[in-house]
């Protein structure tokens, strides 16, 4: 590997102790996991890696990745949950149990003040395309790619309002130039 990753104030050389170091999900609480699930899996076509209950802590965890034909993932649930733990960029989702329930709940999505997080990212083969299917799965749009200052990027919206921004890789040559 010959890049060292852009230099900017602050940028450290990383130290020899952290390599192998890798990303591996970003955890959003859900307040129905059937409604969320149902989103991820038919919207951006993930598929749950493993689901992991701690009763006495009353919450699930689901793992979702997009997968391709040809990942070996494991049957045997405790190789599966090694495996899971390996991945790039999972998507986990946590249900607190009885939150379905309650009427009015809801998340704070991280956008509204006092913001925190921002979003998510998907990336798609074609931007056009996965707008058509987000409007043909009446998907909520906080941004379409056409709309605002910046060009070819949209932001659809989850069931408990976080922010997906989708990008098409060759569309974002020219972005922050």
């Amino acid at each position: 590997m010959s890049f060292q990753g852009e230099q900017h104030p602050g940028v450290e050389t990383p130290p020899t102790e952290t390599q192998g170091f890798r990303f591996n999900h970003t955890m959003l609480r859900v307040k129905d996991p059937e409604r969320s699930l149902a989103f991820y899996s038919r919207v951006f076509g993930m598929r749950v890696l493993r689901k992991l209950d701690f009763p006495e802590m009353q919450f699930t965890l689901y793992f979702l990745a997009n997968l391709g034909d040809d990942d070996a993932v494991p049957d045997d649930p405790a190789e599966r949950n090694a495996y899971t733990f390996a991945q790039k960029g999972l998507l986990e989702l946590t249900h607190n149990w009885g939150t379905e329930d309650q009427e009015g709940f809801a998340y704070h999505d991280g956008n509204a003040e006092p913001q925190g997080f921002g979003h998510i990212c998907f990336s798609v083969p074609d931007l056009h395309a996965a707008v058509a299917w987000f409007d043909a799965n009446h998907v909520e749009f906080k941004k379409r790619p056409d709309d605002g200052k910046m060009k070819d990027v949209a932001f659809v919206k989850d069931p408990d309002g976080y922010w997906i921004e989708v990008v098409q890789p060759e569309l974002s040559k020219g972005l922050g130039q």
